[in-house]
């Protein structure tokens, strides 16, 4: 590497950092990609796709699917005549499987770097000083120069003081990934997206879970209809929620096969063991190796990169995306604003409207959304309709065997713009994709209301909820 020099250098392979070096690269950018995280490939090197694809998204979604078809076989296949008997887990074969979909991702990544001429550079990426036209960079031992750099180091998961993450009895996401069998009692801290699908996955393969959430509200986030139903459904399955909760002392049996959490709630001093214990309380920015002070980059006081809304930063030609930076800790945030700065490089009209990025929990029933909650619109004095459709009223729910949850939407009672679309239900992670694209456009819910949906599907939901918005559903 020495010597090298890059039009563009990535410092970071997550979803952030590979999209900008392959865009770069399709923009005609010699460009480079630095990496370093722990995860080794089978050739030693440390494996692209950041986070998400190596302990966050992808593999927990292959582990959500796995424990909801355990579920379906046990629960749900006798009530359509299916006879399977009881079925058992191998939570190793699982885990391996999970593997299995991570190294074909992650090795697909190194595919597309080839075919997109980007030039991989393993190690640690670092600032060194700024130099002619550009920056000087450290790349584990060795100096790069680059014109142009763009900062998508990511996050990792925030720990609490008293509460050592081994993950083996304590873990976070990274530890909850590898669990190699079903704790009798698991326990998790923190009741947002991790702790719930984490949650969701052993309590479906058979452990007791208990989750300690500090706030007072489920799911805050969330639009209050869609977080009312989410806590009924899920302590209906078997979740045990408790809200308001002030974490005590954790302590690890002397044999590291229990740890005991003492904590506060509305009915005062608790105590609990478990055989796991989950900490799902936030994630921090990776800014620490940056070397930031060396070259004045801004970084504020929680450790985020400081940027404008184009993802600039206060040094010229350095540009920082993902989880590094202000917003949403989502991979598919993460994608547009490297998208959007490659191209600003390029000198096009680079774009991320950050209206418009959904969230998605990938629970059984998943929830979904995009734009304002109601209890938004109130705070800010907005006028606005509802139409709201459960899946109760839809053909093709019922033909599957799973009505739970509705789909909401908010318009603006002048214009009939669409504000925001809630679902709770089998598929809102796509689904929700239909109210992306309408509000993207400044879409109104007669435009949705006017549009044909095939039938029978689960989109006709979205249909209705837009009829409803003008009080005239069709099916409900």
């Amino acid at each position: 590497m020495a010597n090298k020099e890059f039009d563009v250098v990535v410092i970071g392979g997550g979803p952030g950092g590979y999209v900008a070096a392959i865009r770069a690269a399709q923009l005609g950018f010699k460009a480079a990609c630095a990496e370093s995280n722990p995860y080794a490939d089978p050739k030693g090197e440390p494996r692209l796709g950041g986070t998400c694809l190596n302990v966050g998204c992808i593999p927990s979604k292959a582990l959500l699917h796995t424990s909801h078809l355990f579920e379906e076989a046990g629960h749900s296949f006798a009530d359509q005549g299916i006879k399977v008997g009881k079925p058992s887990i191998d939570v190793p074969t699982m885990i391996g499987r999970k593997a299995k979909v991570v190294d074909q991702l992650t090795g697909g990544i190194k595919g597309l770097f080839k075919k997109n001429k980007v030039t991989m550079l393993p190690g640690h990426g670092s600032f060194v000083a700024k130099a002619d036209g550009g920056w000087k960079l450290k790349v584990g031992d060795e100096e790069v120069l680059a014109k142009q750099v763009i900062v998508a180091t990511g996050s990792k998961a925030r720990h609490l003081d008293g509460m050592p993450v081994d993950n083996k009895l304590i873990c976070d996401n990274i530890g909850a990934l590898e669990i190699d069998a079903v704790p009798k009692k698991l326990g998790l801290i923190g009741s947002g997206v991790i702790g719930l699908e984490m949650g969701s996955v052993w309590r479906r393969l058979g452990a007791e879970v208990t989750i300690l959430e500090a706030m007072d509200s489920f799911l805050a986030a969330a639009d209050k209809d869609v977080a009312k139903e989410a806590q009924k459904v899920f302590t209906k399955q078997g979740l045990d929620i408790k809200l308001g909760v002030k974490v005590g002392k954790v302590t690890p049996a002397k044999n590291g096969k229990s740890v005991t959490v003492e904590y506060e709630d509305k009915d005062g001093a608790q105590k609990d063991t478990f055989d796991r214990l989950i900490v799902s309380v936030g994630r921090v920015p990776n800014t620490d190796g940056l070397n930031a002070d060396a070259v004045g980059l801004k970084i504020d006081e929680r450790g985020f990169v400081e940027v404008d809304d184009h993802c600039k930063t206060n040094l010229d030609g350095v540009w920082a995306v993902g989880d590094v930076v202000r917003g949403p800790m989502l991979a598919h945030k993460a994608m547009e604003e490297a998208v959007m700065v490659a191209e600003l490089m390029a000198g096009q009209a680079g774009h991320c409207n950050f209206d418009t990025i959904p969230w998605v929990i990938y629970t059984s029933p998943e929830i979904a959304w995009v734009g304002k909650t109601e209890q938004q619109l109130k705070e800010e004095g907005t006028k606005y309709s509802v139409g709201k459709i459960p899946f109760m009223a839809n053909g093709r729910a019922l033909g599957m065997g799973d009505t739970t949850g509705f789909v909401k939407m908010l318009a603006c009672e002048e214009t009939d713009r669409v504000l925001g679309v809630h679902i709770i239900g089998a598929n809102a992670s796509e689904l929700i994709a239909e109210a992306v694209v309408t509000m993207e456009f400044h879409g109104a819910a007669e435009d949705l209301a006017r549009i044909c949906h095939a039938h029978p599907t689960l989109s006709e939901a979205v249909h209705e909820a837009a009829l409803a918005v003008d009080k005239r559903p069709l099916h409900f």
